[in-house]
C-alpha cells in the first residue's frame, strides 16, 4: 500500500546576511547609479542640474525601493507606503550629497569636464549610497526580514515540591 506524499511546506528565502545584502544593494543600487549618472548627465543639456538630478533622483528610488524590498534584503514582496517614503527619506539625503558635491566642484571649478563632474557625482552617489544601505537595512526593512524562526523551546514541567514539615527528610545532612 502506497503512502501518500505530504507536500512540503513552502520554503521561504532566509534573509541574506550582511555581506549578502551589500553585494545586492551594491548590484542594483550601483545599476541603477551608473544609469541614473548617464540620464543626470543627458538631462542636465536642457535642464538646470538641480533639476535633472531631482528627477532621476525620485524616479530611481522608486525602482531601487522595489529592487531592495524584493531582492537585496529578502523580503520577496513589494514595498509598502511606509518603505517608499522612509527610502525617499534617505534619497533625500542622497540628493542634498550629490548637490552639494556638485555645487562644491562648480566652485571650485567655473567649467569643469564632463568627465570631473561624473567622478564628483558618482563619488559622493557612493558615500551616499553606504548611508542609504546602513539606514535601508537597519530601519526600513528590518521588521521585513524572513528568517528562520529559531525551534521553539518546550518549557520543561517543574514538579512542585511540597514540603511536609512533619515527615523526615532522610536526604537533608545533619551536622553537629
Amino acid at each position: 500500500m502506497a503512502v501518500p506524499a505530504i507536500p512540503a511546506a513552502p520554503e521561504t528565502p532566509a534573509t541574506p546576511g550582511p555581506l549578502a545584502s551589500f553585494a545586492r544593494f551594491v548590484l542594483c543600487g550601483g545599476g541603477v547609479g551608473l544609469l541614473s549618472s548617464a540620464a543626470v548627465a543627458m538631462l542636465a543639456g536642457t535642464l538646470p542640474w538641480a533639476v535633472a538630478n531631482a528627477l532621476i533622483t525620485v524616479a530611481s528610488t522608486v525602482l531601487c525601493t522595489e529592487l531592495h524590498a524584493r531582492f537585496t534584503f529578502g523580503a520577496g514582496q513589494r514595498a509598502g507606503w511606509r518603505q517608499h517614503w522612509q527610502s525617499a527619506g534617505s534619497a533625500v539625503g542622497a540628493y542634498a550629497v550629490t548637490s552639494v558635491a556638485m555645487f562644491a566642484l562648480h566652485l571650485a571649478q567655473s567649467s569643469p569636464g564632463t568627465l570631473t563632474e561624473q567622478a564628483v557625482y558618482l563619488s559622493a552617489s557612493g558615500l551616499a549610497g553606504i548611508g542609504r544601505f546602513l539606514v535601508l537595512r537597519l530601519f526600513v526593512f528590518a521588521g521585513r526580514r524572513n528568517r528562520t524562526p529559531a525551534p521553539a523551546k518546550i518549557p520543561t514541567p517543574v514538579r512542585a515540591v511540597r514540603q511536609n514539615r512533619s515527615a523526615p527528610n532522610f536526604f537533608a545532612l545533619s551536622v553537629g
